[in-house]
């Protein structure tokens, strides 16, 4: 059995605001794609890493391969317009049996850690899907969207919601059936675990981690850094 790992990594982080996609922003002196890719380079069943990235960017995304000792371990692709694209188009491009395990992952998630990684295969070995989530800690309310702002229409019980998180990880027979037919219906999941849940696959759980934050806003870039010191004081 393979294990393969994509990182989406062709947006453009608009929320940041800077003149630079967010995954090449530094954390610690070192780009933040790259300590998600030194994250699963360090798992030992990964087999390999592909990253989808915008077309322009590709010989960036590759001289930082090099440069960090991953060549010949981790491929580029190029991303799409959307994410589910990007995943797509790396899908694409894998050497994988339809028994093989296929983990995507934010590229700007990069505080993920292998402990989490290896359980997340597991939990894919044993039931061919899961993800990574958190538990609820606010109490949920499901609204109704108005001209004049949201109104409440429920409270969820927080023991049935989890926030989601990544990696999300598949078989990748069960995972190429459920995108070819989200692609042929013009459905665009919000996630990868959609997919797979309107393909009536089940999906499991792998308790996640606030660590595993997703960076996504200037001040996520601060609290990246310190989680970073915390686990590493030398970073």
């Amino acid at each position: 059995m393979q294990v393969f790992v994509i990182l989406p990594a062709a947006g453009l982080g608009t929320r940041m605001a800077g003149p630079q996609p967010k995954q090449f922003l530094a954390l610690a002196g070192v780009p933040i794609l790259v300590h998600s890719l030194g994250a699963f380079a360090a798992a030992p069943r990964v087999t390999s890493i592909y990253v989808a990235v915008r077309k322009a960017e590709m010989e960036r995304a590759q001289a930082q391969i090099d440069e960090y000792g991953f060549a010949g371990r981790v491929h580029v692709v190029e991303g799409g317009e959307k994410r589910q694209e990007s995943v797509a188009n790396a899908l694409r491009s894998l050497p994988a049996q339809p028994d093989d395990i296929v983990l995507v992952h934010d590229a700007v998630r990069p505080l993920i850690d292998v402990a989490t990684i290896e359980r997340t295969i597991d939990a894919v070995a044993g039931h061919g899907a899961a993800i990574v989530g958190l538990p609820a800690v606010d109490t949920i309310k499901q609204v109704e969207r108005t001209a004049h702002g949201a109104l409440v229409t429920a409270t969820i019980p927080r023991e049935f919601v989890v926030q989601a998180q990544t990696p999300q990880g598949f078989r990748y027979g069960l995972f190429a059936r459920a995108l070819a037919e989200a692609t042929a219906d013009g459905f665009v999941g919000t996630d990868e675990a959609s997919l797979l849940e309107r393909a009536g696959v089940p999906v499991a759980v792998v308790h996640g981690s606030p660590v595993n934050l997703k960076i996504t806003q200037p001040g996520d870039l601060d609290l990246a850094e310190f989680y970073l010191k915390q686990r590493d004081p030398r970073s």
